[in-house]
């Protein structure tokens, strides 16, 4: 079969061939359709400081995918061939504790598709059954693709209710547009979207965003204080892991609100908890994959109302083996581009 393989511990990766998997009893092969490169993906084509300590070439990567099951397990229960699936990326190991009180999404031996083993960025990937998602029949293939990363931002606007409450979402990437769609389209109001790159301000603008402010202008934390009558936000969506956003997410919150940090920063990042968070009496989540599969069934649901309608944040979609195309897209330094996709 046709993949994208880092077969070497340096930057870059190669389209080539390589064997089609074998299957196992718990496990589905998938005819992959469509898959979408993440933020993660560009890490492990980078080599940077994470991916050289985490991946082991060499592996095919990728992780958001949807496809056709065309083999079973002999021990599959609940999928049969011919299904349309989308996966879970989060593999659990099905017996710890956090696997047993529902939180198979940070289980103690989680291993990750396309991270710790074998992914989607090829013609076929197996998939534990515990891992599928059954997609409806007339879901279009670049939105059942992208709903790995959408669950994330279900997940962090909708950890809590946002109906009727202020939204701050600190970030323009894929995950921070998804995250404006999705408080739009939860009843969130006003839904204020911080940016850093002015393409990407029209698709903030339709997926809901009520004001757009740029990262980095002095006024920004004024210009939040002052849309939201000086008191903060009830929510900030912190969706880039840059420091400078933290601190100003902290600063923008309403006492007794709520800040969510999905956003990776690469080396630590200092706050004054007594000032910022114990006396504002705030609540924090750190958001990690989605709820198993609490947030998928949310996301469902969102998708089939109409409300939320992620569409505009898949700008490029390119073939599997115009691969390099689609990382450039995601690498330029203007960023003209959001999500990218990639049909097998």
């Amino acid at each position: 079969m046709l993949a994208v393989m880092k077969k070497e511990k340096a930057k870059g990766a190669v389209v080539s061939d390589a064997p089609i998997p074998s299957i196992g009893a718990t496990d589905l092969l998938v005819k992959v359709k469509a898959a979408s490169i993440c933020g993660t993906d560009v890490h492990i084509y980078n080599w940077d400081g994470w991916s050289s300590n985490r991946i082991k070439p060499p592996m095919i990567f990728g992780h958001e995918f949807c496809g056709e099951v065309i083999e079973t397990g002999n021990m599959v229960k609940g999928v049969k061939k011919g299904d349309y699936i989308s996966a879970e990326s989060h593999i659990p190991c099905g017996y710890c504790y956090q696997c047993q009180n529902n939180q198979m999404h940070i289980c103690q031996n989680l291993k990750i598709l396309g991270i710790d083993v074998n992914g989607c960025f090829a013609e076929y990937v197996l998939v534990p059954e515990i891992c599928v998602w059954k997609n409806l029949a007339d879901m279009p293939v670049e939105i059942a693709s992208i709903q790995e990363p959408l669950g994330n931002a279900v997940y962090a606007v909708l950890a809590e209710e946002v109906t009727g409450k202020s939204v701050v979402v600190f970030g323009c990437g894929p995950s921070g547009l998804f995250s404006t769609g999705v408080a739009a389209s939860s009843g969130a109001y006003p839904v204020i979207s911080v940016i850093k790159h002015e393409f990407r301000r029209k698709i903030a603008e339709k997926m809901g965003a009520d004001k757009i402010l740029k990262t980095g202008e002095d006024q920004v934390v004024d210009e939040i204080l002052n849309v939201t009558n000086h008191e903060g936000a009830d929510v900030v969506l912190e969706m880039t892991g840059n420091p400078d956003a933290i601190q100003q997410a902290f600063r923008v919150v309403k006492k007794g609100g709520r800040v969510t940090l999905f956003g990776i920063s690469s080396d630590p990042v200092s706050l004054d908890i007594a000032n910022q968070i114990i006396f504002k009496g705030i609540r924090v989540y750190g958001i990690n994959g989605r709820i198993m599969y609490q947030t998928w069934h949310k996301m469902r649901s969102l998708l089939q109302s109409g409300k939320l309608n992620p569409k505009p944040v898949i700008t490029h979609q390119f073939s599997l083996s115009e691969f390099e195309k689609g990382m450039s897209a995601m690498t330029a330094k203007d960023r003209k581009c959001g999500k990218v996709v990639l049909f097998a």
